[in-house]
């Protein structure tokens, strides 16, 4: 298996271990980290084992994994996206506004940002799954982006927002160049997923060195 091709099942059985809860071949993240969710085999057996793990009426989020579920399983979502590379040496970090890391006293102020801009899940633990790092502006937090999973060999970006009055600055790209940067400095490599309705953050990302290695969906489904 391409870890890329399953990254949150290679991110539980590796790196996100002590985030993550197990039923038989099935895992989720712990409550609060995230939503998304795994089958490490295919059959029913599986799709048993993670009803059990979530509980009927539960929605299963299961990211960009191609499994299929048994009948009787509804449909929630579906969201066509894009997973991008980054290159294998980001450039340099030019001189700009400060790049900070963001601990638990600013999970309030990442909330908040998160709900006016939108960049996908993320919710009051998310930050436990890497380093998020942030920028402000007269004391208030106004962009930020951080790891989220983590395969062997790679690093996910992702919650790269900016708010609304603090766009056309550069903070996106000066963020998602350091996180790449770092990432490289530890001898992994940078990927991230973007949705294609989102041309803006794909035309950021791709001046940014980013290529789309293939199409996703994004989909979720009700646990019977």
């Amino acid at each position: 298996m391409d870890v890329l091709d399953e990254p949150v099942l290679a991110s539980l059985r590796g790196r996100h271990a002590h985030l993550a809860r197990w039923c038989g071949t099935a895992a989720t993240y712990l409550p609060g980290v995230t939503t998304f969710a795994a089958v490490a085999e295919p059959g029913p057996a599986a799709w048993d084992d993670l009803a059990r793990l979530l509980g009927s009426g539960a929605l299963a989020d299961m990211f960009s994994s191609e499994a299929v579920p048994p009948p009787g399983w509804e449909p929630v979502f579906a969201l066509e996206a894009r997973q991008l590379i980054g290159p294998a040496e980001p450039a340099p970090v030019g001189p700009g506004a400060d790049v900070v890391e963001l601990g638990a006293a600013d999970v309030p102020a990442m909330l908040d940002l998160v709900a006016r801009t939108e960049p996908g899940p993320f919710w009051p633990r998310t930050r436990e799954l890497g380093t998020y790092l942030g920028i402000h502006e007269d004391g208030a937090l106004v962009a930020m982006a951080g790891e989220r999973l983590r395969p062997p060999g790679w690093t996910e970006i992702s919650a790269v927002c900016t708010a609304p009055g603090a766009r056309g600055r550069g903070h996106a790209a000066r963020l998602v160049r350091t996180l790449a940067g770092r990432i490289a400095a530890r001898g992994e490599r940078a990927f991230l997923h973007v949705t294609d309705t989102n041309t803006a953050a794909l035309g950021l990302y791709e001046r940014l060195g980013f290529r789309t290695r293939r199409p996703v969906t994004f989909r979720g489904h009700r646990v019977p």
